[in-house]
């Protein structure tokens, strides 16, 4: 009879979940950056960086599912080097990590909470932005 595989046997499981999430406030006088999208809308997201909430919640489902924390320990808002910085490069940076750690994401789900600005417009934009960083096929975002 052939030994059973333990999960804690393996040097790398076959399959890892991530999941992140974000919230920033609104802020009068800044840009709103959504999935490396400006969108025109009469306030921005408050925050050290772009505070690019989607952005945000991918890196930190990147980041979990390799058991790397969140994107507050590897990117702290005490750190000025990090104040006002495109999120996107952010998510560069982890993507590097993961690619590193021999990682690959098989596919990606995001969901926005907003009623206002409509996301309707932006979301194509956002894929290929979050698709592109992460060198994924779009159809996988």
């Amino acid at each position: 009879m052939k030994e059973k595989t333990h999960f804690k046997d393996m040097k790398k499981p076959i399959l890892k979940i991530g999941s992140g999430y974000d919230v920033h406030a609104f802020e009068k006088g800044k840009k709103l950056i959504i999935g490396g999208v400006q969108i025109s809308f009469n306030k921005g997201l408050a925050g050290h960086s772009d505070a690019d909430v989607l952005i945000h919640a991918v890196c930190d489902a990147i980041l979990g599912a390799m058991g790397f924390g969140d994107i507050g320990e590897h990117f702290p808002d005490t750190d000025p080097k990090f104040k006002g910085i495109s999120s996107m490069i952010l998510l560069e940076k982890c993507e590097t990590l993961m690619k590193e750690q021999g990682y690959r994401i098989a596919n990606m789900d995001c969901i926005i909470f907003a009623q206002t600005p409509k996301m309707g417009p932006y979301k194509k934009n956002m894929a290929k932005n979050i698709a592109r960083v992460l060198n994924m096929d779009l159809s996988l975002v």
